[in-house]
C-alpha cells in the first residue's frame, strides 16, 4: 500500500495541476489533454507485458515495472521540457501497468476468493493516499519551486521502491507455477465471454471517470479561480472520498458479493454524475459533488478487481493486464472527449456523458453475469 502510493502519486498529480503544467511548459490545455490521451492509449499495450509475471514470476514483473517507472520520472528530473514530460508520462504508466497486475496476481495466488475483496481493498488504499498525501505534497513542491520539482523526488523514491521489493518479496514462489505457453493464457481470456464483459466494465467506468478527472481542475479554476494550494486541497477531498470507498469495499463487498457491489457502485456513480453540476455552483457544493463522484467510482473499481482475479484463474496475470487495457481504452476515450465536450458545451454535458458510460457498464455487468 505504501509503495503503491508513490507510484499512484506520479500518476495522479497530473490531473489537478494540468493547467499549471501547461503554463509552465508554455503549451495549450489541448496539448496536455492530447498527452493524457496518449498516456491512456499506451495502456492498450499492457497485454504484451502480461506473460512476464506468469512466465518469469510475480517478483520479476514488479521489479521490472519499478525500473521503467524510475527511468521515466528521471528524464524530467534531468531535463524538464514537454518532450521529457511526455516520455515520463508514457514510461511511468507502462511501469505501473507492469507492477500492478504482478502485485495483484501475487495476492490473488495466496488469498482465498472469499477474503480477496478485503485484502485487495487494503492495497487499493494507495490510490486514495496518493490524493490525500502525495498530490498535496507535490503541490507544495510545485508552489515553492517549479512545475518540475516533484520529479527528482519521485526518482529517488523509485529507487527506494525497487530496493524494498527486492528485499521483502521471496525469490521462490510455491504459490505460483511458472507457465511456458503465453498464447494459452491469451486464448483462455479471449474465449471467455464473462472475462471480456468484465474487461468492458473497466472500459466504460474508466471513461466516465476520466471525463471528470481531466476537467475538474480546469472547472474549479474557471468557476472559482482556485489556485495551486486550493487545487491540492480539492485533491485531498477526493482522496478522502476514495479512501472511504475502499473502506466500504473492505467492509461490504465480500459480504454482498462482487456483482451486487458493482451494481451499487455503477448506479451510485451515475447518480453522483447527475448531481455534480447541480450542486457545483459553490465551492462547497462542488467539493461535495466530487466527494460523492469519487467514492462511488472507487467502490466500482475496488469491487471489480477481486472479481476479475477469479474469472480465469489459469491466466491470472494475463486477465488482470487485459483489465488494465480496458481501463486504458476507457481513459483514452474519456481524456479525448473531456476537453472537447467541456470547451464546446460546458461541464453539464461532461457529467451527462459520464452517466451514459456508467449505464453501458451496467449492461456489460449483466452480460457477464449471464455468462
Amino acid at each position: 500500500m505504501f509503495l503503491r502510493t508513490i507510484l499512484n502519486t506520479a500518476h495522479r498529480m497530473v490531473y489537478p495541476f494540468l493547467p499549471i503544467f501547461a503554463r509552465g511548459l508554455g503549451v495549450e490545455l489541448s496539448t496536455m489533454s492530447l498527452l493524457m490521451t496518449v498516456r491512456s492509449l499506451i495502456g492498450v499495450t499492457s497485454p504484451l507485458f502480461a506473460p512476464i509475471a506468469d512466465r518469469r514470476g510475480r517478483k520479476f514483473g514488479m521489479l521490472l515495472g519499478i525500473v521503467v517507472f524510475t527511468l521515466g520520472v528521471g528524464l524530467v528530473a534531468i531535463y524538464p521540457n514537454i518532450w521529457t514530460l511526455g516520455a515520463a508520462l508514457i514510461l511511468a504508466v507502462i511501469g505501473k501497468y507492469m507492477f500492478d497486475p504482478s502485485m495483484q496476481a501475487y495476492f490473488g495466488d495466496r488469498i482465498p476468493y472469499a477474503q480477496r475483496g478485503t485484502a485487495l481493498a487494503i492495497t487499493e488504499v494507495a490510490w486514495s493516499m496518493a490524493f490525500i498525501i502525495g498530490v498535496p505534497a507535490m503541490g507544495f513542491l510545485i508552489a515553492k519551486f517549479s512545475w518540475s520539482a516533484p520529479f527528482p523526488v519521485l526518482t529517488t523514491l523509485g529507487v527506494f521502491i525497487f530496493i524494498t521489493i527486492w528485499r521483502i518479496i521471496p525469490n521462490t514462489d510455491p504459490h505460483h507455477e511458472l507457465t511456458s505457453n503465453s498464447q494459452a493464457g491469451y486464448r483462455a481470456v479471449f474465449s471467455s465471454k464473462p472475462a471480456m464483459a468484465g474487461i468492458s466494465i473497466a472500459l466504460w467506468a474508466s471513461a466516465g471517470n476520466e471525463l471528470v478527472n481531466v476537467i475538474f481542475g480546469v472547472w474549479l479554476e474557471d468557476s472559482f479561480g482556485l489556485k495551486i494550494a486550493a487545487l491540492a486541497g480539492a485533491s485531498a477531498v477526493i482522496g478522502i472520498s476514495e479512501l472511504s470507498g475502499e473502506g466500504l469495499v473492505a467492509f461490504a463487498t465480500d459480504r454482498l458479493g462482487k456483482p451486487l457491489a458493482l451494481t451499487i457502485g455503477l448506479v451510485g456513480n451515475a447518480m453522483a454524475s447527475i448531481l455534480l453540476p447541480i450542486i457545483g455552483h459553490t465551492q462547497i457544493g462542488a467539493l461535495i459533488g466530487l466527494f460523492l463522484f469519487y467514492i462511488t467510482f472507487e467502490y466500482v473499481m475496488v469491487s471489480h478487481i477481486p472479481l476479475m482475479t477469479e474469472l480465469v484463474p489459469s491466466a491470472r496475470a494475463t486477465i488482470l493486464s487485459m483489465n488494465v487495457t480496458g481501463h486504458s481504452i476507457g481513459r483514452a476515450l474519456g481524456a479525448f472527449l473531456a476537453a472537447v465536450i467541456y470547451q464546446q458545451f460546458g461541464f453539464v454535458f461532461v457529467a451527462l456523458t459520464a452517466v451514459i458510460f456508467n449505464l453501458a457498464g451496467l449492461l456489460a455487468l449483466r452480460r457477464m453475469q449471464k455468462g
